[in-house]
């Protein structure tokens, strides 16, 4: 009897151990560990942190760059300093590199996919009124007369990664900030 009771106890201590331990894999560009603990079962992504960095870049006070490789943004303070947030960036095919001027903004904007998109996608809605389901997010800021912005986005989890059409996916909470200290008539820089 008391020989069950240990293999027993053996086999509970086990399953807790097992049931304790999570996987996960790491995110390649922060190098920090991603969630898979949630009930979808789908990867998570790992939160980029919006934050002042050291800027050592050409640009003047002002001025939007976005490195593509690095999936990131900034906003230049000036004086060494630039405010860095994660950005989702165009998927392969979709990239673009170029310079483009801040022509529009708007606040929780409807969207109308373009036709190249709906050609690709005609399953895709005609009109979206602007709200928290829209993809384009809480803001947008439209860049010259192409079909690119720079937006929120209602899939935050694509923040880090290159799946749009070539826009720039940002956090609704970075996009609102940015959105605040961009203006029309902003340079935006787009590298690869």
């Amino acid at each position: 009897m008391r020989r069950l009771a240990i293999v027993f106890a053996g086999a509970v201590a086990l399953v807790a151990a097992a049931g304790g331990a999570s996987a996960y894999q790491i995110d390649p560009l922060t190098r920090e560990p991603i969630d898979e603990t949630y009930s979808d079962n789908r990867p998570q992504a790992t939160a980029i942190p919006r934050e002042t960095v050291t800027y050592d870049g050409r640009y003047p006070a002002g001025t939007i760059v976005i490195s593509s490789s690095e999936r990131r943004m900034y906003y230049v303070l000036g004086d060494g300093k630039a405010i860095r947030y994660g950005v989702g960036v165009g998927r392969p095919g979709f990239e673009w590199a170029g310079a483009k001027t801040i022509t529009a903004k708007r606040e929780w904007p409807d969207w109308r996919p373009p036709s190249q998109m709906l050609k690709r996608r005609p399953d895709l809605p005609r009109y979206m009124p602007g709200g928290p389901d829209n993809p384009l997010g809480a803001r947008a800021m439209y860049l010259g007369s192409s079909l690119y912005r720079i937006h929120g986005s209602n899939e935050p989890e694509t923040i880090g990664q290159a799946v749009s059409s070539g826009c720039i996916r940002m956090l609704n909470d970075d996009v609102i900030d940015l959105y605040e200290r961009a203006k029309v008539g902003t340079r935006v820089i787009v590298l690869r």
